[in-house]
């Protein structure tokens, strides 16, 4: 009798919460051997990810559990579902990307041809550093996970930074600039670099190529390297989409740009 069979299934949302259980694959769990359940879809950050046994849990991941009552209670058990324990901020995962982005983009690169040594930076080394550790941290056990209101704090105030930092830095000669002849040639050069090649990549990818507007939308702003019109592309645009793409495209674009403009100023000395 199918009816009476559907009459004891459940369907409930487990959240991985035990440290032991970040970084190992789902399959080496046999959670379906085990107690005759099925996981249908796993959320991670909002993005539905595909149930493969080769798939690695993180922290937080959300997992959809088919099966009774009974069953269902136990896989609770063994992946902790406990939310309190996710509000505890984890910050030593932060601050050793930091420190190892920043000892990493302090080392010389020699690279053939080239008289001095480029360096990946204060921004290209911290990059690099959480690519790794959010591909291979959970993998030695490490968490990365962040709540979503932390992280919002931390793009947030990095962005406030950074956009005060640069007012600084260009602030004492901006008005001198711009009022020279050369300012408006400067300023209206700048504005065609920005802005042609944004149109034509936009209307390529959305008339031609038939790309989602989201996509692209993040897409550009990764290319230019900027954080601003993400944070309005977001506001604007329902979905992740934008986000997908940005951190997607950002880490290689911002990678070329530090070590591109480099060599162009070395190519000049």
């Amino acid at each position: 009798d199918w009816n009476a069979i559907d009459s004891k299934m459940v369907s409930r949302r487990i959240i991985v919460t035990r440290p032991e259980i970040n970084g190992k694959r789902l399959g080496s769990l046999r959670l379906r051997n085990a107690f005759g359940i099925n996981i249908t879809r796993i959320y991670r950050s909002g993005i539905q990810l595909l149930a493969t046994p080769d798939l690695i849990l993180q922290l937080g991941d959300r997992l959809t559990v088919v099966g009774e009552a009974p069953a269902v209670q136990n896989v609770e058990k063994v992946l902790g579902n406990a939310v309190k324990s996710l509000k505890e901020p984890n910050l030593v995962s932060i601050f050793i990307g930091i420190t190892l982005g920043l000892i990493l983009g302090s080392i010389p690169i020699a690279i053939p041809g080239v008289e001095l040594p480029v360096r990946l930076g204060l921004a290209g080394g911290p990059i690099v550093v959480g690519i790794l550790i959010g591909t291979f941290g959970p993998r030695i056990h490490m968490i990365t996970y962040t709540t979503h209101s932390a992280n919002l704090m931390l793009r947030a105030l990095g962005l406030s930074i950074y956009l005060a930092c640069l007012g600084l830095d260009a602030g004492a000669d901006f008005f001198e600039t711009v009022f020279r002849p050369e300012g408006a040639l400067w300023i209206g050069a700048g504005f065609l670099i920005t802005f042609v090649p944004v149109v034509v990549m936009a209307l390529l990818s959305c008339r031609v190529w038939k790309v989602d507007f989201g996509y692209v939308a993040g897409m550009l702003c990764g290319s230019m390297a900027n954080p601003m019109a993400l944070n309005y592309a977001n506001d604007t645009i329902a979905g992740d989409h934008p986000a997908v793409s940005y951190a997607t495209v950002y880490p290689f674009c911002m990678f070329l740009r530090v070590i591109v403009a480099q060599l162009v100023v070395m190519s000049f000395l």
